[in-house]
C-alpha cells in the first residue's frame, strides 16, 4: 500500500483517530459482538467448523446484565450492554449426562440469589446458585434436580412464588409447575400451558417459506414477563433454522394459565425479523434495563454450515397503553442506542425507540479485494446477507478489502462481521483474537488510519465501532493483521452514517392481495422507487399498532404467509436509502 505522507505523521494521526474510537460508545449493533464459542459437537460440523450459540437469556442482577446461552462453557456479564465480559464456568457435575454444557439454560432470580440449570430430560442435572456471579462464585443448591425439562425457564412472582416452565416439541405443549423455594421440589403436577395453532396463525407454520414441509412446527423456549398483573408467556416457533424463527406471546391473568387454554394469543409474533442482514428473532427472554425500559434478547439464525449455526440479537421492547406487548426489529441490524442513551421520542422510526437513524452507506457498492478464494466473491461482503461471505485466499497479514461508498458521505460507525472459513476449533476458545487496521480516503489514493486494532488481543467476531466524531469519507479499507481462526473472510463490512443526499421518494403505489383460499397469506407489491435500495413493510391487526415489520432489499414484491386467519390486517410501507427513510404510505386495510 502506498501512502503520500510521512510515517511520523501517519502514526500521530492514526493514534489520534484510534483514541477517538475508544471513547464511550452510545450505540450497539446486532448481531451483538460477543466471543461466540465454536460448536463443541463434531457431527454438527459436517460443512465446516463454525461458531454457534442460541437460546439466550439476559437477566438484570444487581444492576449488571448477565447473558447465558447454549454450549458456551460459561457466561457473560456487562454493566452497559455493550462490553461483555466472559466468565469461564463449566456447570456440569460428574453424574450429569452428555457433553452439552448448559444447552438452552434457565436463569432465575430468587430473592438475592441467581439460580441456573441447563436443559435435561432426567433428574441428574445440578441446580446452581450464586450471589456473586461476577466473580464466578457458584455452588450446587440441588445436586440432582427432581424434575427435568428441556428449554426450561424460571419465574419468581411478586408474591415470592417460584415457577418453572419448559417444553421443546412439535407434538407436546409448553408446561408449567410451581416449585418449593426451599427444596425446589414441584408443588403438584406439571400443567399444560399453551400449544401452537398453525392452522390459524400463518407464522407458526414450519419451513423457510412457512409451508409446513417435512415436519410440524416446534414450540420451545418458554419465558414469562409480568406487567400490570398480567402474565405474558413468550415462546419460540416454528424452527430455529428459519428466517421466520420468532417469539410469540400469549397473555393470562394467572401464572399457570388455569385452566388450560387461558393464555390468549396475540395474533402476530412478539419478535420476528424476516429480512435484512441478520434474520430470525426466536427463543429469547425479556428483561428490564437500569432505566426501567424493556428489551428482548433472542436467537438470530445463520444456518449455513449447520442448521444450528446461530447468533444473538437484542431488540427494544415494551408495553403500549393497552398493555399489548411489543418488540421492534425494524432496522434491527442497524446501530441502536444503548440503554443509558435510549430516548423514547428520539428515533426517526415511531415504533423503534432505540434506532439511531444512521443508514447503511455501502449496500451493493463497488468492492476491491486483495484476493478471492473460489466462489466466495467480494460482493458477498456488501449484499446484506449474513449467509454469504467473501473470503481471501489466506489469513495472512496484508490481505485487504476496500468498500467504495459511491460518493463522499458522513461515516459514524462500522461493523465487521467475520465469517468462519476453514476455522479449526471445536468448543469455547478464550485465547484467540482478531487484529486489523481500517483506513479512510476521500479519493482512493491518499489514506488515513481511521481505526487501529493491530494490537487487539480480544475475540471480536462481530466487531462494531462507533466513531467518537463523524468523518467525511468515500473509501473504507480494511487490512487484516491477524485472524482468530481460519482465512480472512467477511460476511458483512457494513458502513453506517448519512449519505449527504436526499431521502427517498415515498412509495407511490402499494398493494396487498390476501389470498381467498388461505387468509394467512398475501402477495405484497409496490412501486419501485429509483432512489431507494430497500423498503420496510409494517403490518398489524390494529392501524395504530403496526409493530411488526419486514425489510426487503432490491425487490418490489414479497410473498408473506404469516397472518392470523381470523383477523383484519393493516399495512404500510416506507422507502429506504443511504440518506434516510421516506414518509410512510397511507395505512391500508386488508380484509
Amino acid at each position: 500500500m502506498h501512502f503520500s505522507f510521512k510515517i511520523f505523521y501517519l502514526l500521530v494521526i492514526g493514534f489520534f483517530l484510534n483514541e477517538r474510537c475508544d471513547a464511550q460508545q452510545k450505540t450497539y449493533c446486532n448481531p451483538i459482538n460477543i466471543d461466540y464459542g465454536f460448536t463443541p459437537i463434531p457431527n454438527f460440523s459436517q460443512w465446516g467448523k463454525h461458531r454457534a450459540t442460541a437460546d439466550p437469556v439476559i437477566v438484570n442482577y444487581k444492576g449488571d446484565y448477565y447473558l447465558f446461552s447454549t454450549n458456551q462453557w460459561g457466561y457473560w456479564w456487562s454493566s452497559d450492554m455493550l462490553k461483555w465480559n466472559f466468565v469461564s464456568k463449566k456447570f456440569l457435575r460428574p453424574w450429569n449426562e452428555g457433553y452439552d454444557e448448559l444447552c438452552a439454560p434457565a436463569v432465575g432470580i430468587v430473592g438475592d440469589t441467581m439460580i441456573v440449570i441447563g436443559s435435561t430430560y432426567t433428574n441428574k442435572f445440578t441446580l446452581w446458585m450464586s450471589t456473586n456471579p461476577k466473580d464466578n462464585n457458584w455452588k450446587p443448591i440441588v445436586d440432582s434436580f427432581e424434575i427435568g425439562g428441556w428449554d426450561p425457564s424460571f419465574f419468581t412472582d411478586d408474591d415470592g412464588k417460584l415457577y418453572m416452565y419448559n417444553g421443546s416439541s412439535n407434538v407436546f405443549p409448553l408446561y408449567g409447575v410451581e416449585l418449593d423455594r426451599k427444596s425446589f421440589k414441584p408443588i403438584g403436577t406439571r400443567r399444560e400451558m399453551h400449544s401452537l395453532k398453525p392452522w390459524r396463525y400463518g407464522w407458526q407454520r414450519f419451513g423457510e417459506h412457512m409451508d409446513n414441509t417435512f415436519l410440524d412446527p416446534f414450540m420451545e423456549g418458554a419465558w414469562i414477563t409480568k406487567h400490570n398483573k398480567k402474565y405474558y408467556l413468550q415462546y419460540g416457533a416454528p424452527g430455529t433454522e428459519f428466517s421466520g424463527y420468532a417469539d410469540g406471546v400469549a397473555v393470562s391473568d394467572k401464572p399457570l394459565g388455569e385452566p388450560f387454554g387461558n393464555f390468549i394469543e396475540q395474533s402476530d409474533p412478539l419478535s420476528m425479523k424476516l429480512g435484512g442482514f441478520a434474520r430470525g428473532a426466536g427463543h429469547g427472554a425479556t428483561f428490564k434495563d437500569n432505566q426501567e425500559n424493556f428489551w428482548h434478547v433472542s436467537t438470530i439464525m445463520l444456518s449455513v454450515k449447520n442448521n444450528f449455526e446461530r447468533r444473538v440479537g437484542i431488540w427494544p421492547a415494551g408495553f403500549d397503553k393497552d398493555d399489548m406487548m411489543w418488540c421492534s426489529t425494524s432496522f434491527g441490524d442497524y446501530p441502536h442506542y444503548l440503554p443509558a442513551f435510549r430516548e423514547n421520542d428520539a428515533s426517526p422510526v415511531q415504533s423503534n425507540p432505540s434506532f439511531t437513524g444512521w443508514m447503511l452507506l455501502n449496500y451493493n457498492k463497488p468492492v476491491l479485494v486483495s484476493s478471492t478464494l473460489g466462489a466466495f466473491s467480494s460482493n458477498n461482503a456488501v449484499d446484506e446477507n449474513m449467509k454469504t461471505y467473501w473470503s481471501a485466499e489466506s489469513n495472512q497479514k496484508g490481505e485487504w478489502i476496500q468498500s467504495d461508498l459511491g460518493k463522499i458521505a458522513t461515516v459514524r460507525a462500522i461493523q465487521i462481521n467475520y465469517a468462519d472459513q476453514d476455522v479449526e476449533y471445536l468448543g469455547k476458545q478464550t485465547n484467540i483474537y482478531h487484529q486489523y487496521i481500517i483506513y479512510t480516503s476521500l479519493d482512493g489514493k491518499t489514506w488515513d488510519i481511521l481505526i487501529d486494532k493491530s494490537k487487539n488481543k480480544t475475540d471480536i467476531p462481530h466487531e462494531y465501532i462507533e466513531l467518537d466524531k463523524p468523518i467525511q469519507s468515500r473509501f473504507i479499507k480494511m487490512e487484516n493483521i491477524h485472524m482468530a481462526s481460519g482465512k480472512f473472510a467477511i460476511s458483512g463490512l457494513r458502513v453506517f452514517g448519512n449519505g449527504n443526499g436526499y431521502k427517498p421518494t415515498p412509495v407511490s403505489q402499494f398493494l396487498v392481495l390476501r389470498t381467498e383460499k388461505d387468509k394467512r397469506s398475501a402477495w405484497i407489491r409496490w412501486s419501485s422507487m429509483d432512489n431507494a435500495f430497500a423498503y420496510n413493510i409494517y403490518y398489524g391487526t390494529d392501524p395504530d399498532k403496526l409493530y411488526n415489520s419486514i425489510m426487503v432489499y432490491g425487490a418490489n414484491e414479497y410473498w408473506f404467509k404469516g397472518m392470523d386467519l381470523k383477523k383484519t390486517y393493516y399495512y404500510t410501507i416506507e422507502a429506504i436509502n443511504e440518506n434516510g427513510v421516506s414518509e410512510k404510505y397511507k395505512t391500508i386495510k386488508v380484509e
